[in-house]
């Protein structure tokens, strides 16, 4: 996990935490701070879950990128190789 990721993970745990404290010791019935927290750790968990998404996502794209690039190196390798194996057929001759 880069340190943008891991930085914005703590961002978001600590609101989490945060807002729990908060309807925790604010003055209401517990009924309603029950689904107050139910609420939140909703609103929290989805957040959570769209920046894993997102972070799955990058990963895959810079994983896909490199496989690309590698193909290409060993291509371009490979075509070195025949070109040389020519050169020394072509110069012993």
């Amino acid at each position: 996990m880069s340190s943008t990721g891991k930085v914005l993970l703590g961002v978001l745990a600590g609101a989490a935490a945060g807002a729990l404290l908060g309807v925790l010791l604010a003055p209401d019935k517990g009924s309603n701070t029950r689904k107050k927290i139910a609420k939140r750790s909703e609103d929290y968990t989805d957040a959570l879950k769209e920046k894993y998404d997102e972070l799955v996502s990058n990963l895959t794209d810079k994983f896909e990128d490199a496989k690309s690039e590698s193909k290409g190196m060993l291509q371009n390798g490979k075509a070195k190789v025949d070109e040389f194996k020519k050169d020394v057929k072509t110069s012993m001759g």
